[in-house]
């Protein structure tokens, strides 16, 4: 058996403000299972699917200030995430850092490409065709993103390439991302006990 398959790549992290109270536990070698509890639920439906699709399992509960709207909370569910991936994936020792995919869905096509390489990027010209989804705000998709990239220290770069109705084009995006994330957190067992970069860390 590979050593690095033996480890547990967990994580439990609780973020506490005066806006928002979240807890991310999550399990980088998961069978794609997810609680949410967000008081959001496109949102959670988003969520889902980056369970789904990257094998991860995924467990939020968020109460946030939506009295007001729901912009922290989006934001800092983001960030917690990001917080619980840099650590459930530790030293990155052995993994493949980079992954990418292309994820269709009817009209729409999206392109989501990852890096785990210790530095906050994100692109992320998308542009939809409608203000919200439901009651949810479009512009929060990259609140969260910005978060999570911020906070799990990744450069990621998102491109919706085709796609006419608002609701396909996140879920693609969502949908490439979980899968894309799955991808370069798997274990190269050609890279045991190797760090993947010339510099000696990430």
């Amino acid at each position: 058996m590979n050593a690095l398959s033996a480890v547990e790549r967990r994580a439990t992290i609780q973020r506490r403000t005066l806006e928002t109270q979240i807890t991310v536990q999550l399990n980088i070698d998961g069978q794609g299972k997810s609680h949410l509890d967000t008081g959001i639920p496109f949102l959670e439906h988003m969520l889902e699917q980056v369970a789904r699709h990257g094998l991860i399992d995924l467990d939020i509960v968020a109460k946030g200030d939506l009295q007001i709207d729901a912009h922290h909370t989006v934001e800092d569910i983001g960030i917690t995430l990001g917080q619980a991936l840099a650590k459930a994936v530790g030293d990155k020792t052995g993994i493949r850092r980079y992954g990418h995919a292309y994820v269709p869905l009817d009209e729409a096509l999206s392109r989501v490409v990852i890096d785990l390489s210790g530095r906050a990027g994100l692109e992320f010209p998308v542009t939809f065709p409608q203000n919200r989804v439901g009651q949810f705000d479009t512009e929060l998709f990259h609140e969260f993103f910005q978060g999570f990239v911020n906070h799990a220290q990744v450069t990621l770069q998102i491109d919706n390439l085709r796609g006419r109705n608002t609701h396909h084009i996140a879920e693609t995006i969502f949908k490439a991302f979980g899968r894309a994330l799955r991808q370069a957190l798997e274990i190269d067992p050609r890279m045991q006990n190797i760090l993947p970069s010339t510099k000696g860390s990430l």
